[in-house]
């Protein structure tokens, strides 16, 4: 989506909660167990020609959590992934991974991953709805779930999984003038992607294509 069609260049995120309850729903995609059905979103959303010239199906569901944090000024919470780990070492990541044939649902499943990965207890949080599906190279069919999140967790880490835990404030990640677009090789091909540089910190690829989706899921006119 073009940023000159897009109204809203400072949201109001005291109101975040309310705009995504109105906008999200907990209605799983068809497309999620189907990989015949293209998802909505992905690696190459910014070059979506290349999906046929990448070779790359698709075929893992997965979930992740948007944990916004429900503090007077909401924030983000991300992780930074262990450098040992297979896939995405090093990166600033939601918590999340492959859904299980045990979990009820995708909400199931981040709610999991979170607790596993962070320690965040599910007792405070609250789903709200999901977001696009978002296919990768690395085979997945992730559904994020957008979730409010009480401030008075304790978080224990898995050192496997994760290294850290940070907070960025939803107003900077929801500012599209934040969300750069980069060029990079793969495998011999240019493509884009979405970077949101916070700090000291490099949010970029899937994690910042799906803060994206999550602006223009519910902020964009």
């Amino acid at each position: 989506m073009n940023d000159s069609r897009i109204a809203l260049e400072r949201p109001a995120t005291q109101h975040f909660f309310d705009r995504a309850r109105a906008r999200l729903s907990l209605e799983v995609p068809p497309a999620l167990n189907d990989p015949s059905i293209e998802g909505a979103r992905g690696d190459l959303d910014l070059n979506p020609e290349m999906w046929a010239r990448a070779g790359v199906t698709a075929t893992k569901p997965a979930a992740v959590l948007v944990p916004v944090v429900d503090r007077a000024e909401p924030t983000v919470l991300l992780t930074l992934r262990t450098a040992e780990l297979a896939s995405h070492a090093g990166q600033v990541a939601f918590p999340g991974g492959k859904i299980d044939p045990t979990d009820a649902s995708p909400v199931a499943a981040a709610l999991r991953e979170a607790r596993e990965e962070t320690g965040l207890p599910p007792a405070l949080i609250e789903p709200i709805g999901y977001l696009d599906l978002y296919l990768t190279f690395s085979g997945f069919r992730i559904l994020p779930t957008v979730a409010r999140v009480r401030p008075d967790f304790t978080l224990t880490l898995n050192p496997r999984e994760v290294t850290e835990t940070f907070e960025v404030p939803l107003q900077f990640l929801m500012t599209p003038g934040n969300h750069q677009r980069k060029v990079r090789d793969w495998n011999g091909m240019q493509r884009e992607y979405y970077a949101i540089p916070f700090e000291n910190r490099y949010i970029w690829g899937i994690t910042a294509g799906i803060l994206r989706n999550l602006y223009e899921r519910v902020y964009a006119e």
